[in-house]
């Protein structure tokens, strides 16, 4: 994630993983290179992690 963005509360990253993972359990492409594990949620989380994600969240104001 990048230093100038808002740090995501425990409810946006269970959200934002969960809808990740349904994406690439139903055949999307990874952003990532995949390592050991074949999990989407281990692949949705290291999307997260390197700030690829194809998802944004808006603020509720």
């Amino acid at each position: 994630m990048a230093a100038n963005e808002k740090k995501l509360t425990r409810f946006e990253k269970a959200r934002i993983l969960g809808a990740r993972a349904i994406q690439l359990s139903m055949g999307a492409k990874p952003l990532v290179k995949i390592g050991d594990s074949l999990d989407p949620i281990d692949i949705a989380a290291l999307e997260l992690e390197e700030g690829v994600l194809p998802l944004d969240v808006k603020p509720k104001k």
